[in-house]
């Protein structure tokens, strides 16, 4: 299974909810997605007229082609049921929350599919707080396996 994961977004968002959605893509764009030429600087999803889109996800060009490349940062088709829609727009909607992809990955049955977290912004003191912890995590491991030896 290859996954590629959103890291700047676990530093700007606390995740709420998250959804394994389907993604429609041309021949090109998997194929990219395969070598890992995926970027998913400012990428978000917006509901639009019943439908998840997902914009500003940048898949590269595949190299290997001719004319029949696809343009890189083009919107892209979210796959979701009409509940699941409705669920996350009333989210959406009255919360204040935004849907912010997290990782996509390709699974056992060669299927590209994206996981979509229904998140809300981290505050500047939200994001210090999560540094500090991180930090202090890293220097009691340390400690621990300096005395381990």
């Amino acid at each position: 299974m290859i996954e590629f994961n959103n890291r700047k977004a676990h530093h700007d968002y606390f995740f709420i909810h998250e959804i394994e959605v389907g993604i429609v893509l041309k021949g090109t764009e998997i194929k990219s997605i395969r070598l890992g030429k995926v970027n998913f600087k400012d990428s978000y999803a917006k509901i639009d007229n019943g439908e998840v889109w997902l914009y500003n996800l940048h898949i590269s060009p595949y190299e290997k082609t001719t004319y029949f490349n696809h343009e890189p940062t083009r919107k892209r088709k979210l796959l979701l049921h009409k509940r699941e829609i409705k669920r996350l727009k009333i989210k959406v909607e009255q919360d204040g929350m935004t849907l912010v992809p997290k990782s996509i990955f390709i699974n056992e049955k060669s299927k590209c599919k994206l996981i979509l977290a229904l998140s809300k912004g981290k505050k500047n003191y939200d994001k210090r707080d999560t540094i500090q912890s991180k930090e202090m995590k890293r220097d009691l491991e340390r400690k621990e396996k300096a005395g381990e030896n």
